[in-house]
């Protein structure tokens, strides 16, 4: 967590020569964030390095999240070039760690969430890429790319996807909504007196079905929710919105879908990127899919996982394939 290169003079270039830089977080990507500390003010500044990382997709979202009244962090200064942007500061106060500390408040903060994602559903879709069958497809491919080989397994990949493809329409959306893909605990910041939710890591968006965002939240792969609060919230979701059946059907489908691709990149951040707390994940993860699974409407799924992946072979794949 040094800070690049270049930051002293991008920094000293737009204000801010001689604050302090203070390492802030990393990701399971290769950005990196720093808080930028002067004596009467902070920011924060995003290190996503070229060619890894492409910064301008996380510009263009942040200005249109701030159109259209949601909370993210404003653009101080950018060079695209470098991958070096300067961001408003939403604090320290993160969803993650307020809830987990203040079970009272749960519900409370898991509901505001809910009432976000029920906004954003009513606004036109941003100017972003479709999730489309394709992308749905890629993305659930991880899990046989990545998982299955991990733990000593040789999937029926030809049946896979078939199995996919027989359920993948419940999940593609007439009516597409922003989709922000990473909204869940560790992206909330809780801003202000009025706990107003501050958005993060964001610049991966896509045009989809407004059920993925819900199960990002509620089946979050770094905090369990209980199934009570996750039903509770599911019917909070549907009162607002007037969402039926065939959304509970895309919620499960994009459920096992988001699941087994994580399986997969939680896998792949172990082996190729030897960020092995990772695979200490994927047991949580399993439990969610393996939930999304017992639905009717993933009978085809789950007739593949049965068949290619045992139940002594779903967990940690470093400790199932050591």
């Amino acid at each position: 967590m040094t800070p690049p290169a270049g930051a002293g003079a991008f920094l000293s270039a737009h204000g801010w020569a001689g604050a302090d830089v203070q390492p802030l977080a990393g990701d399971a990507s290769f950005r990196r964030y720093f808080r930028v500390v002067a004596p009467d003010r902070s920011a924060v500044l995003m290190d996503a390095p070229p060619p890894h990382e492409d910064p301008r997709p996380f510009v263009v979202m942040a200005e249109w999240l701030a159109r259209h009244d949601l909370l993210a962090p404003a653009i101080l200064a950018a060079d695209l070039d470098q991958g070096l942007v300067l961001l408003t500061d939403l604090g320290d106060i993160r969803f993650r760690e307020t809830v987990d500390a203040a079970a009272d408040d749960e519900t409370n903060l898991y509901a505001a969430a809910v009432d976000l994602l029920a906004g954003l559903s009513r606004r036109p879709a941003a100017d972003v890429p479709p999730y489309d069958r394709a992308v749905l497809h890629r993305e659930a491919d991880l899990l046989t790319e990545w998982y299955c080989p991990a733990v000593g397994i040789v999937p029926d990949r030809a049946g896979y996807r078939a199995a996919w493809d027989a359920v993948f329409d419940h999940a593609l959306a007439d009516a597409p909504v922003t989709v922000l893909r990473d909204y869940h605990a560790e992206n909330l910041m809780l801003v202000g007196p009025d706990r107003r939710l501050g958005l993060l890591d964001f610049q991966d968006a896509l045009a989809g079905h407004p059920a993925y965002d819900l199960v990002s939240l509620l089946q979050d792969a770094r905090r369990t929710v209980d199934p009570a609060l996750e039903a509770a919230m599911l019917e909070r979701y549907r009162a607002a919105t007037g969402a039926g059946e065939a959304f509970m059907a895309a919620y499960h489908v994009l459920g096992a879908q988001r699941n087994a691709k994580i399986v997969g990149i939680f896998t792949r951040l172990w082996q190729r990127d030897s960020k092995p707390r990772y695979a200490a994940l994927c047991p949580r993860v399993w439990d969610y899919l393996e939930r999304d699974l017992a639905q009717p409407v993933l009978a085809p799924v789950r007739a593949w996982f049965d068949a290619n992946i045992p139940a002594e072979r779903r967990g940690d794949p470093l400790v199932i394939g050591a």
